[in-house]
C-alpha cells in the first residue's frame, strides 16, 4: 500500500479511506467495527496501521521478528546474502532503525568482526555507503584470497617451487639420465 501511496500520490489524510475502500470480507466488518470504537473522529494512517496490525499481526509473530532482527549476524553468509536478510527483517523494527545512521550501525554490529574492524575506521554514516564499502571490502578479501591459493598452488607450502608439471627424479631414471643434484 505504501508503494501505491506513493505511486498515485494520497494525502495523509486520504490514506485511511484509499485503503477501507479495498478491505473486503471479514477484514471489512472487522474494519466498519474497529473504526466504530475509535475515539478520534479522523483516524490516521499510523494508527489505522498500528490497529490494523495488532488484529493481523500477532504480538507474538512481531516479538519473533524483532529477536530474528537483533541476533542477525553475518557469519557464513556474504555482505549482499546479509545485506538482503537485514532488509527483509528490518522492517519489523521501527524504531531501532528509523534514521539512516542507526540502520548502518545496526548493520555494522552484525558484520563479521574481522569486516567489521575494517569498516569501522571509515566513520561511516549511512547505510548506502556502509554496505557499497563492505562489498568493495569483501572483494578485495576474496581477490586476495584467490591470489594466496594460486601462489601455494605455484609454490609448495614450504616455499619453494613446485615440481608439479615438469620432470620429477622418478621420470629422469625412466629416460635413461641420471639425477645429479642439479637442476
Amino acid at each position: 500500500m505504501e508503494k501505491a501511496f506513493t505511486l498515485a500520490v494520497v494525502s495523509e489524510e486520504k490514506k485511511v479511506d484509499y485503503v477501507s475502500y479495498f478491505l473486503k470480507d471479514e477484514v471489512n466488518y472487522w474494519w466498519e467495527t474497529a473504526r466504530a470504537l475509535e475515539e478520534e473522529e479522523v483516524i490516521t494512517w499510523d494508527r489505522f496501521k498500528k490497529i490494523f496490525l495488532g488484529k493481523y499481526f500477532l504480538r507474538y509473530m512481531q516479538t519473533q521478528m524483532e529477536l530474528k532482527f537483533f541476533e542477525l549476524k553475518q557469519e557464513g553468509m556474504t555482505v549482499g546474502e546479509y545485506e538482503k536478510k537485514f532488509t527483509e527483517l528490518a522492517r519489523f523494527v521501527g524504531d531501532y532503525v528509523d534514521t539512516d545512521e542507526k540502520i548502518a550501525k545496526r548493520f555494522q554490529q552484525g558484520l563479521k568482526p574481522c569486516l567489521r574492524s575494517r569498516v569501522d575506521v571509515f566513520e561511516l554514516t549511512t547505510y548506502a555507503e556502509v554496505v557499497q564499502k563492505m562489498m568493495v571490502i569483501e572483494g578485495e578479501s576474496d581477490q586476495n584470497l584467490k591470489e594466496k591459493e594460486s601462489k601455494k598452488r605455484k609454490f609448495g607450502s614450504n616455499g619453494e617451487r613446485s615440481t608439479q608439471g615438469s620432470l620429477s627424479g622418478r621420470n629422469f631414471k625412466k629416460f635413461g639420465y641420471q639425477n645429479q643434484g642439479g637442476p
